[in-house]
Protein backbone atom coordinates (compact mmCIF):
# COMPACT_ATOMS: atom_id res chain seq x y z
CA UNK A 1 0.00 0.00 0.00
CA UNK A 2 1.34 3.42 -0.98
CA UNK A 3 1.39 6.11 1.69
CA UNK A 4 1.58 9.91 1.51
CA UNK A 5 5.09 9.99 2.97
CA UNK A 6 6.44 8.17 -0.10
CA UNK A 7 5.21 10.84 -2.52
CA UNK A 8 5.00 14.11 -0.62
CA UNK A 9 7.28 17.05 -1.31
CA UNK A 10 9.49 17.44 1.74
CA UNK A 11 11.16 20.76 0.92
CA UNK A 12 8.19 23.08 1.43
CA UNK A 13 8.24 26.81 0.77
CA UNK A 14 6.34 28.53 3.59
CA UNK A 15 5.44 31.97 4.89
CA UNK A 16 4.83 33.30 8.37
CA UNK A 17 1.55 34.94 9.39
CA UNK A 18 3.33 38.27 9.69
CA UNK A 19 4.73 38.37 6.16
CA UNK A 20 3.07 40.66 3.68
CA UNK A 21 1.34 39.41 0.59
CA UNK A 22 3.99 40.87 -1.68
CA UNK A 23 6.44 38.36 -0.22
CA UNK A 24 3.93 35.53 -0.65
CA UNK A 25 3.38 36.47 -4.29
CA UNK A 26 7.14 36.66 -4.85
CA UNK A 27 7.63 33.16 -3.39
CA UNK A 28 4.88 31.67 -5.53
CA UNK A 29 6.41 33.11 -8.69
CA UNK A 30 10.01 32.33 -7.78
CA UNK A 31 9.33 28.69 -6.94
CA UNK A 32 6.59 28.22 -9.57
CA UNK A 33 4.12 26.88 -7.00
CA UNK A 34 0.46 27.52 -6.18
CA UNK A 35 0.24 26.75 -2.45
CA UNK A 36 1.98 28.34 0.52
CA UNK A 37 1.57 26.80 3.95
CA UNK A 38 1.56 29.42 6.70
CA UNK A 39 3.57 28.40 9.74
CA UNK A 40 4.18 29.62 13.27
CA UNK A 41 7.22 28.07 14.94
CA UNK A 42 7.17 25.19 12.45
CA UNK A 43 3.51 24.36 12.98
CA UNK A 44 0.89 24.74 10.28
CA UNK A 45 -1.59 27.53 11.04
CA UNK A 46 -2.99 28.21 7.58
CA UNK A 47 -2.68 27.98 3.82
CA UNK A 48 -2.54 30.58 1.07
CA UNK A 49 -3.22 29.67 -2.53
CA UNK A 50 -2.45 31.54 -5.71
CA UNK A 51 -6.20 32.08 -6.08
CA UNK A 52 -6.35 33.65 -2.60
CA UNK A 53 -3.65 36.13 -3.63
CA UNK A 54 -5.44 37.04 -6.86
CA UNK A 55 -8.71 37.59 -4.99
CA UNK A 56 -6.99 39.75 -2.34
CA UNK A 57 -5.15 41.79 -4.97
CA UNK A 58 -8.37 42.50 -6.86
CA UNK A 59 -10.20 43.55 -3.69
CA UNK A 60 -7.27 45.53 -2.34
CA UNK A 61 -6.67 47.42 -5.60
CA UNK A 62 -10.20 48.80 -5.46
CA UNK A 63 -9.39 50.75 -2.26
CA UNK A 64 -6.39 53.09 -2.65
CA UNK A 65 -6.41 53.91 1.09
CA UNK A 66 -6.27 50.26 2.15
CA UNK A 67 -3.57 49.14 4.56
CA UNK A 68 -1.05 46.48 3.48
CA UNK A 69 -2.29 42.91 3.74
CA UNK A 70 -0.51 40.15 5.65
CA UNK A 71 -0.60 36.40 5.26
CA UNK A 72 -2.82 36.11 8.34
CA UNK A 73 -5.40 38.39 6.67
CA UNK A 74 -6.19 36.03 3.81
CA UNK A 75 -5.04 32.55 4.82
CA UNK A 76 -7.43 29.66 5.19
CA UNK A 77 -7.20 28.70 8.84
CA UNK A 78 -9.08 25.40 9.02
CA UNK A 79 -6.86 23.37 6.68
CA UNK A 80 -7.49 19.71 5.97
CA UNK A 81 -4.23 17.83 6.53
CA UNK A 82 -2.86 14.31 6.34
CA UNK A 83 0.00 12.49 8.04
CA UNK A 84 2.90 10.75 6.29
CA UNK A 85 1.34 7.34 6.99
CA UNK A 86 -2.05 8.26 5.48
CA UNK A 87 -2.85 5.79 2.67
CA UNK A 88 -2.39 7.45 -0.70
CA UNK A 89 -5.84 6.27 -1.79
CA UNK A 90 -7.43 8.21 1.09
CA UNK A 91 -5.42 11.36 0.27
CA UNK A 92 -6.46 11.17 -3.40
CA UNK A 93 -10.10 10.78 -2.37
CA UNK A 94 -9.81 13.90 -0.17
CA UNK A 95 -8.27 15.89 -3.03
CA UNK A 96 -10.94 14.80 -5.51
CA UNK A 97 -13.97 14.97 -3.21
CA UNK A 98 -13.14 18.45 -1.89
CA UNK A 99 -11.45 19.82 -5.03
CA UNK A 100 -8.28 20.58 -3.07
CA UNK A 101 -5.06 21.32 -4.93
CA UNK A 102 -2.89 20.13 -2.07
CA UNK A 103 -2.82 18.54 1.35
CA UNK A 104 -0.29 19.71 3.92
CA UNK A 105 1.39 16.80 5.68
CA UNK A 106 1.79 17.21 9.44
CA UNK A 107 2.82 15.15 12.45
CA UNK A 108 0.66 14.54 15.53
CA UNK A 109 1.71 17.91 16.98
CA UNK A 110 0.82 19.87 13.85
CA UNK A 111 4.40 20.39 12.69
CA UNK A 112 4.62 20.74 8.92
CA UNK A 113 6.53 17.81 7.39
CA UNK A 114 5.67 18.22 3.73
CA UNK A 115 2.94 18.78 1.20
CA UNK A 116 1.15 16.50 -1.25
CA UNK A 117 0.18 18.37 -4.41
CA UNK A 118 -1.53 17.55 -7.67
CA UNK A 119 1.90 17.80 -9.31
CA UNK A 120 3.24 15.07 -6.99
CA UNK A 121 0.41 12.81 -8.11
CA UNK A 122 0.93 13.59 -11.79
CA UNK A 123 4.64 12.69 -11.44
CA UNK A 124 3.57 9.42 -9.79
CA UNK A 125 1.07 8.74 -12.58
CA UNK A 126 3.84 9.34 -15.15
CA UNK A 127 5.97 6.72 -13.37
CA UNK A 128 3.10 4.20 -13.29
CA UNK A 129 2.34 4.77 -16.97
CA UNK A 130 6.00 4.27 -17.88
CA UNK A 131 6.04 1.03 -15.87
CA UNK A 132 2.91 -0.21 -17.65
CA UNK A 133 4.39 0.69 -21.03
CA UNK A 134 7.57 -1.25 -20.21
CA UNK A 135 5.54 -4.29 -19.15
CA UNK A 136 3.50 -4.11 -22.34
CA UNK A 137 6.65 -3.92 -24.47
CA UNK A 138 8.18 -6.83 -22.57
CA UNK A 139 5.06 -8.92 -23.14
CA UNK A 140 5.11 -8.16 -26.87
CA UNK A 141 8.83 -9.01 -27.05
CA UNK A 142 8.37 -12.34 -25.23
CA UNK A 143 5.37 -13.34 -27.33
Amino acid sequence: MQIVGELMTREVVTVKETQNLGKADELLKLHRIRHLPVVRQGKLVGLITHRDLLRAAATHAADPAAQPLWAADIMTRDVTTVTPDTPLRKAVELLLNHKFGCLPVVDADGALLGILTEADLVRYARQLIADLDRKELATEYNA
